[in-house]
């Protein structure tokens, strides 16, 4: 790569990226969700249109689709399933996994913040 500036940020986001899986148990579901505490803009591009656009619950099940994962790094729902997510899943549910997921974010970066900008 010719731009060594890109170079060092490409590399620190692969570092942090490569961190280990975390999980939340569900219960309910009688299953375990893994999870990286990052994401590329790209994946939570679509989040943030939601967000923006005022459309919590369908951020909220984007997200899930986009971040939950199986013990062996494969995605756990495929975007084709979000109408089963959004209508025929427990919401209570569906809200604490995606908290979940989101609370485990860098403090320092605002992400909402960001998506005003």
């Amino acid at each position: 790569m010719k731009n060594p500036v890109l170079a060092k940020a490409i590399q620190h986001f692969k570092n942090r990226s490569d961190a280990e899986m975390m999980s939340i148990e569900v219960p309910e579901w009688d299953t375990t969700i893994y999870y990286k505490h990052i994401g590329t803009f790209q994946d939570q591009s679509k989040v943030m249109q939601l967000h923006q656009a005022g459309k919590v619950v369908e951020a909220l099940v984007e997200t899930i689709i986009t971040k939950a994962r199986t013990k062996d790094g494969k995605k756990m729902f495929q975007p084709a399933e979000r109408l089963f997510l959004l209508t025929e899943c427990d919401p209570e549910v569906l809200v604490k996994i995606a908290t979940a997921l989101n609370t485990t974010v860098d403090s320092t970066y605002d992400v909402e913040e960001t998506a005003k900008n």
